[in-house]
C-alpha cells in the first residue's frame, strides 16, 4: 500500500521546518560567544603598569563571560607591532589594551602607522587612569610647582627632566607642563624610567614626571620631592601634595590611561557583550582594590565616553607633540 499523498501546503510547510531547525546549530554558535579563551594583547613589556590592569580586568571578566581571558604581551614599536596584529586579526576572540601613546600620541609623531586608530578598532571601556606626579631633586629649592615654575623662568634652558624616551607619557606630561606654563627646560631621553630616575636621585637631572606607582616608595624615602600631582583631585597616598590645577592651572590634568579595544569588524553584538562583562569586571571591588593598591584608580567607562574620551585625548596632544616637535626614537 502507497503511503498517503500530503496536500502541497502541508508538505511546504514540512520542508520550512526542516530549513529552520537546520540554521539552529548556527543560531547557537551565534549565541554563545566567547566560543573560545579570549585573548588580551599588551603592546608594552612584562612588569609594568599595562600588565597589572590587565591582568586584574582580565582575571575578573573571565568569572562571568563564559570564557578565560589570557593576557599576551607584543612589545615593539612603541606599540605598534601589537595594534597591528590585533587591526589585522580575523578572530572574534583578539583584543588589545589601549593606551594614551597607541591611540592619542603615536598618530601624530609617526608619518606613518600601520593601523588607523580611529578606522581599525572600536572602543570598549575605559579601564584605568594611572597618575602622574610630577617630581624634583630634593636638593632643588623649591617646595611646590608654583615655586618650581619661578625657579625655572629665573634659569630658562638651565634646567633638565628626564623621561623614559621621546613620546613617552613623561616626555609629554613635562611638555604640556611647558606650554602651559610658559616655561623653557631641556629635555633629556632615557631607554626607561629606572636608569631615568636613577640619573634624577643622583642629581644629573633636576625633574621628572613619572607614573605614580614607580615614585611612591622614594618620595615616602625622601629621594624625590613631589611637588604636584597630575590628577584632577589629590591622592589619597599623597594628601598634602596640591595638583596642578590648585597651583594655577585650571582644568589641568595628566595621567597615563589603558582601556579595552577590539577591531572595529567584531560583530556588534559581541562588541557589547564584551563592553557589559568589561564595565562589570572594572567596577567589582575587587578590581577597583587592586588597582588602587598600585595607585591607579578604575574608570569603568562606557564605550561611547571611551570615545569621546579619545577624541579629546587626541586634540590635546596634538598641538602638544607639534609644539615640541616630538618624533620617535631614533628619527632625530
Amino acid at each position: 500500500m502507497y503511503p498517503p499523498i500530503l496536500p502541497r501546503r502541508q508538505v511546504l510547510r514540512a520542508a520550512t521546518a526542516v530549513a529552520a531547525a537546520s540554521l539552529l546549530p548556527s543560531a547557537r554558535a551565534q549565541a554563545a560567544w566567547p566560543s573560545k579563551p579570549l585573548r588580551l594583547v599588551v603592546p608594552f613589556a612584562p612588569g609594568g603598569s599595562s600588565e597589572i590592569v590587565a591582568r586584574a580586568v582580565a582575571g575578573e571578566m573571565a568569572k562571568t563571560i563564559g570564557q578565560n581571558v589570557f593576557v599576551d604581551n607584543k612589545p615593539g614599536a612603541a606599540g605598534n607591532i601589537a595594534m597591528q596584529e590585533v587591526a589585522n586579526s580575523t578572530d572574534d576572540h583578539t583584543l588589545v589594551l589601549g593606551h594614551i601613546g597607541t591611540l592619542a600620541v603615536n598618530p601624530y609623531i609617526f608619518a606613518k602607522l600601520p593601523y588607523d586608530a580611529a578606522r581599525d578598532f572600536a572602543p570598549i571601556t575605559l579601564v584605568s587612569k594611572v597618575p602622574s606626579l610630577y617630581v624634583v631633586h630634593p636638593d632643588l629649592p623649591v617646595k611646590n610647582l608654583t615655586e618650581f615654575i619661578a625657579y625655572a623662568k629665573t634659569k630658562p634652558g638651565q634646567l633638565n627632566y628626564g623621561s623614559a624616551g621621546n613620546g613617552s607619557a613623561g616626555h609629554l606630561a613635562f611638555e604640556y607642563l611647558k606650554m602651559v606654563s610658559n616655561t623653557f627646560m631641556l629635555h633629556v631621553p632615557y631607554r626607561g624610567t629606572g636608569p631615568m630616575l636613577t640619573d634624577l636621585m643622583a642629581g644629573r637631572l633636576q625633574a621628572a614626571s613619572v607614573g605614580a606607582p614607580a615614585l611612591l616608595a622614594f618620595i615616602k624615602a625622601g629621594k624625590l620631592r613631589c611637588i604636584a600631582t597630575g590628577t584632577a583631585q589629590r591622592l589619597p597616598q599623597l594628601p598634602d601634595v596640591p595638583t596642578v590645577a590648585e597651583q594655577g592651572f585650571k582644568g589641568f590634568e595628566m595621567t597615563q590611561w589603558y582601556g579595552l579595544m577590539v577591531p572595529s569588524k567584531w560583530p556588534k553584538a559581541n562588541q557589547a557583550k564584551l563592553e557589559t562583562e568589561a564595565i562589570k569586571a572594572t567596577r567589582s571591588a575587587l578590581v577597583v582594590e587592586k588597582l588602587s593598591h598600585e595607585t591607579a584608580l578604575a574608570v569603568g567607562s562606557s564605550s561611547a565616553e571611551f570615545d569621546a574620551f579619545i577624541k579629546a585625548e587626541q586634540a590635546r596632544w596634538k598641538p602638544v607633540i607639534a609644539r615640541a616637535q616630538i618624533k620617535p626614537e631614533g628619527t632625530g
